[in-house]
C-alpha cells in the first residue's frame, strides 16, 4: 500500500521488546473511546478502489478476512472461516464459514459473498490494478454450499493460500452494483469488529464496536477489540500532533525519531503521555525518492546512480534520526533473509560528477546548471520533487543544496495528500517521495517492481521496467521451495538496487510511539506488531 512521506511513527520502562512472549489480557475491560491519529485523510475507504495506507488502517478495524496471522507466533488463526483444508498438491483451499458471521447491515456472510469478493478484484470497472498481482495465481472461487467455498489456484504461487485467506470479504448485495458502489467513498460495509459510523471530511472517522460481530462471543477473541468507540483524526503536522497528545486529546500517536529524542521531554511526558521505543520482528518500511521513467531525464542509469550519490543520507541520519536508522540498500528490509547484501550507495559528489559527465551533462553556458541536448533540444537539468508531508522538507532542503553544488536545479513542491495521490496514480510527476510499509515476512515484489504494475493506479507508478526482473519475479512466485525462492528473490532485489529506480532512504531499527496513560496494554509490542488490537481504556 502507498504510504505518505518518510514514515512517522520519563521513557517507558523497557526500550526494546519484552523478552517474554506477549499475550492478550482476557480480563481487559471493555468500553471507552480510543482517539487515534490516523495521520492523513483517505480519499476513499472503498474496500476495492482505495490504494493508500490510511484507508487500510480503517479497513483493518471494519473489514474481515477468512483467516489471519497471529501477531505473536505468525501461525494461521481462524476469522470468518472456522476451519479450512488444503489439498495435497497445494492448489485447492476449502474454507468453511462460521454460521454466526454477519455483515454490518445484519445480513449473513455467505459463500456467494466470498466468490463475489474475489471476482470483484478482476472486474475491469473497479480498476483494481493495485490488488490483482496478489490474486492472479488463483483461478476461481466456487460455492460448494452456502457456508463452504473452494478456491482453486492456477499455479504454485507461494502466497496463494495467504491471498485466499486474507482476502477482504465484502457483501455482494452492497457492492455488486459497481457504478453505485464506487460512489461509496465515505461508507464501508463489511463484517469486521467495528462499524464505520461517521466520516466527516477534514475532521474525523468514527468507528463503533459491532454488537453482532461473531468474535464477541468467541473465547478465542477474549481481550481483543476492547474499545467501544475508535475516533480517527487526520492531523499531519508533527507539532500539532504532539500538542494534542499532551493535552490528552489523542490516545495514540506515531512518533518520529526526532520527536522521540527532542520534543518529548518533561511533563506531561512520562506521566499522562508515555513514549515507547520498541524492537520487533516485523519487516520495517523504507522511504524513497522515485524517479519517473517516463521522463527522459531519468532514463539513464548513470544519472539515477549519480542522484543517489548526491543524497547525504549519512548526515541526514545523524542530524535528523540520531543514527537510529539503517541506510536502506534497496527494495527489501535490510535485515530480511531476502536482502542480497549489496552495499548501500554512499554520499559521493565526486563520483556523481563523473557519472553525470559520462551521461553527457555539462554546464556549457556556465550558468551554474548542467545541460545536455535531448531530442535535438538543449535541456537543463531541472526537476520537481513532489511530497505530501511538510515534516520531510528538511531532508530535501539539504538534498537541494547538494544537488545545486553539482549543477542540478531541484524544485520542492508540497501537495495535500489527495492531490498528491492523483498525480502519482496518473504518473504525472518528475520525482516523488513516499515510503512503502515493511510488507510480508515472505515478500513478493511483483506489485511494485513488475512491469505489469506500470499502469494507471498501479503500484509501479514510476513505470520501472526490466525484463530480467520480470522473469525472475515470475519464476520466484511459483517456486515452492523457500530456499530456492530466497535465492531467486535475492537476485531480483540485487538487480533492482543496481538499476537505482529509487534513491532508497532508511530502514528504521525501532518503532516509536506514544500513548495516553489512560490506555492499558499487555505489552509494549508483540513479536510481529505493536498490538493495538489488544489495548483497553483503563476504568
Amino acid at each position: 500500500m502507498k504510504m505518505m512521506g518518510l514514515l512517522a511513527l520519563v521513557l517507558s520502562s523497557a526500550l526494546t521488546a519484552p523478552a517474554m512472549a506477549a499475550a492478550p489480557n482476557a480480563n481487559a475491560p471493555v468500553g471507552g473511546n480510543f482517539v487515534y491519529n490516523l495521520g492523513g485523510e483517505p480519499p476513499t475507504v472503498h474496500p476495492i478502489t482505495a490504494t493508500d495506507t490510511y484507508a487500510r488502517y480503517v479497513q483493518n478495524y471494519v473489514c474481515d478476512t477468512l483467516a489471519t496471522h497471529d501477531i505473536e507466533t505468525y501461525n494461521w488463526t481462524p476469522r470468518l472461516a472456522e476451519k479450512w483444508e488444503i489439498s495435497k498438491d497445494n492448489k485447492t483451499f476449502t474454507f468453511k464459514l462460521r454460521k454466526d458471521a454477519v455483515f454490518h447491515d445484519g445480513k449473513p456472510v455467505t459463500a456467494e459473498d466470498v466468490k463475489f469478493s474475489f471476482d470483484a478484484i478482476f472486474e475491469p470497472k473497479y480498476e483494481a490494478a493495485h490488488l490483482r498481482p496478489y490474486y492472479e495465481g488463483l483461478a476461481k472461487v466456487e460455492v460448494v454450499d452456502p457456508l463452504t467455498v473452494k478456491i482453486t489456484a492456477k499455479d504454485l504461487y507461494f502466497q496463494n493460500f495467504e491471498s485466499a485467506a486474507t482476502m477482504t470479504i465484502i457483501p455482494k448485495h452492497v457492492y455488486g452494483d459497481v457504478a453505485k458502489s464506487k460512489k461509496m467513498n465515505r461508507e464501508l460495509i463489511c463484517a469486521g469488529p467495528y462499524v464505520l459510523s461517521k466520516f466527516d471530511r477534514g475532521q474525523l472517522i468514527q468507528l463503533k464496536k459491532f454488537d453482532k460481530w461473531y468474535g464477541n462471543k468467541d473465547a478465542a477473541f477474549k481481550g481483543m477489540y476492547n474499545f467501544e468507540n475508535i475516533t480517527m483524526r487526520f492531523y499531519k503536522d508533527d507539532n500539532v500532533v504532539l500538542e494534542r497528545a499532551k493535552k490528552g486529546e489523542l490516545d495514540y500517536i506515531d512518533l518520529r525519531i526526532e520527536s522521540f529524542m527532542k520534543k518529548t521531554e518533561g511533563a506531561p511526558w512520562g506521566k499522562t503521555v508515555i513514549k515507547h521505543k520498541v524492537a520487533n520482528d516485523a519487516p520495517k518500511s523504507f522511504g524513497f525518492i522515485g524517479w519517473n521513467f517516463r521522463k527522459d531525464l531519468f532514463k539513464d542509469k548513470d544519472v539515477r546512480i549519480a542522484l543517489a550519490h548526491l543524497l547525504n543520507r549519512e548526515e541526514m541520519n545523524k542530524k535528523f534520526r540520531y543514527g537510529m536508522s539503517d541506510l536502506a540498500n534497496g527494495a527489501v528490509y535490510l535485515r530480511s533473509e531476502y536482502n542480497p547484501g549489496n552495499k548501500a550507495i554512499e554520499f559521493n559528489p565526486k563520483k556523481a560528477q563523473e557519472l553525470l559527465a559520462k551521461a553527457g551533462w555539462a554546464d556549457s553556458d556556465k550558468n551554474g546548471v548542467l545541460d545536455k541536448v535531448v531530442n535535438g533540444k538543449k535541456t537543463e537539468f531541472k526537476f520537481t520533487l513532489i511530497y505530501p508531508n511538510k515534516d520531510v522538507e528538511k531532508y530535501y532542503t539539504m538534498y537541494r543544496e547538494d544537488l545545486k553544488k553539482a549543477g542540478i536545479d531541484l524544485e520542492l513542491k508540497y501537495l495535500e495528500w489527495n492531490s498528491f495521490l492523483k498525480l502519482v496514480d496518473e504518473g504525472n510527476f518528475d520525482a516523488v517521495t513516499m515510503a512503502w510499509g515493511g510488507g510480508s515476512v515472505d515478500p513478493d515484489p511483483k506489485q511494485i517492481w513488475h512491469s505489469s504494475g506500470a499502469v494507471p493506479g498501479g503500484s509501479n507508478f514510476i513505470a520501472y521496467k526490466n525484463p530480467e526482473v520480470d522473469k525472475l519475479i515470475d519464476e520466484a512466485r511459483v517456486e515452492p521451495v523457500k530456499a530456492k525462492r530466497v535465492k531467486l528473490l535475492k537476485e531480483v532485489y540485487k538487480k533492482i538496487a543496481d538499476d537505482a529506480p529509487y534513491a532508497f532512504l532508511f530502514n528504521d531499527k525501532f518503532d516509536f510511539y506514544a500513548n495516553s496513560s489512560k490506555v492499558g496494554m499487555p505489552a509494549e509490542t508483540f513479536k510481529f506488531d505493536i498490538g493495538k488490537d489488544y489495548w483497553w481504556m483503563k476504568p
